[in-house]
């Protein structure tokens, strides 16, 4: 059967396509995922992603547990504020990227990956045990709407008491929204301005139906669309772009690696590979041919076998087919000329410079 979130029967009662995505029945799209996509990118849409864990640590050495487990240096954190940060083994492998929330300096709320929740607790709790802090699982009661979209602030702004024009990019405020109590972070997975919604999972299907009430113009989206909306915006996936076989100095996530701020597990693994190199990196590219890439396709440089495609759609909003994969160093320099096989033929592609899409108006890059 899988997994539910709280909103199951909304998503029914929308004739959502659902489908199964990491043990979970979510919505894969209400209208279309291209309609949807571009709502998001012109107006606002509406997420249902309470499959996502939250967990929270608390204690004397919260931030110290935090430093050991994460390359990011979370000391520099101050109450309000989060951060994006991956989470290795001692491999230098990704375990998960997760996002971090400093409640205050005792208390951190921890944002994981669906798929990877049970794992990611039980690595914090084995290292959670040398430190004065617990420990909680909080994700089977903890509800998450992401409300994404240039019209975000403006729709979200009448049913909340605080100026949300006082959060800044990577910021949050413990708030109530329509009445309940809630975390609200200025941040999502789209490249748009938009807010992340944290809430009691039994108050969920309250505020989806005030948020899509009549007349708010808001679009619900399914799993396509944020998948398309990611990948414009060059942001990976875990199980695609990131895995445990995969370093953050391979792709996108050599940033989050603080060098300077200590002991962390991986990073003797992670500063040998620095040294030495890494053999493949993760590059963006665009079809220059009639084809689509997916995830699992070849790519070839010169003839030979020389990488994998991590993710690959049709652009709704550059409208053309993009990519993203992994390829041996050689040939990762955008304007490189590439072949993707898709059923056994070849097509041109071409490496493009990171992201694809970018708004116009937006904040500090994470």
């Amino acid at each position: 059967m899988g997994k539910k979130t709280p909103l199951f029967e909304e998503h029914q009662k929308l004739k959502a396509t659902m489908t199964d995505f990491v043990g979970w029945k979510m919505p894969v799209y209400y209208s279309t995922p291209i309609k949807e996509h571009l709502a998001v990118r012109e107006t606002v849409g509406l997420f249902d992603v309470s499959h996502m864990g939250v967990i929270f640590i608390e204690g004397k050495q919260a931030i110290e547990l935090l430093q050991l487990l994460l390359t990011r240096d979370c000391s520099r954190l101050k109450d309000g504020k989060m951060l994006l940060s991956v989470m290795c083994n001692e491999r230098g492998g990704i375990l998960d990227d997760l996002t971090v929330y400093r409640l205050n300096e005792k208390k951190f709320m921890v944002v994981v990956n669906a798929g990877t929740i049970e794992k990611d607790f039980e690595w914090i709790q084995e290292h959670a045990r040398e430190f004065d802090c617990d420990v909680r699982n909080a994700s089977n009661g903890t509800a998450k709407l992401d409300l994404q979209g240039p019209g975000a602030e403006e729709i979200l702004q009448p049913l909340v008491p605080i100026d949300l024009k006082e959060i800044p990019y990577y910021g949050f405020s413990e708030m109530e929204v329509v009445g309940e109590k809630a975390i609200v972070s200025r941040s999502g997975y789209t490249g748009e301005d938009g807010f992340e919604i944290y809430l009691d999972s039994g108050k969920a299907i309250g505020l989806w139906n005030a948020l899509l009430g009549e007349g708010s113009g808001i679009v619900p989206c399914g799993l396509a669309a944020r998948d398309t909306l990611r990948l414009e915006c060059c942001m990976p996936l875990y199980g695609h772009e990131i895995s445990e076989q995969r370093s953050p100095l391979e792709g996108t996530y050599n940033w989050v690696v603080n060098f300077d701020k200590g002991e962390f597990i991986g990073k003797g693994a992670l500063e040998e590979q620095r040294k030495k190199g890494v053999k493949e990196k993760l590059v963006a590219f665009e079809m220059i041919e009639r084809a689509i890439a997916r995830h699992g396709h070849k790519l070839f440089a010169e003839g030979k076998e020389a990488g994998v495609v991590t993710s690959g759609s049709y652009s709704p909003s550059l409208k053309k087919n993009i990519g993203l994969g992994y390829i041996g160093g050689g040939f990762s320099q955008p304007g490189e000329e590439l072949e993707v096989e898709v059923r056994g033929k070849m097509f041109k592609a071409r490496v493009v410079d990171k992201p694809f899409y970018r708004r116009a108006k937006h904040g500090k890059s994470r």
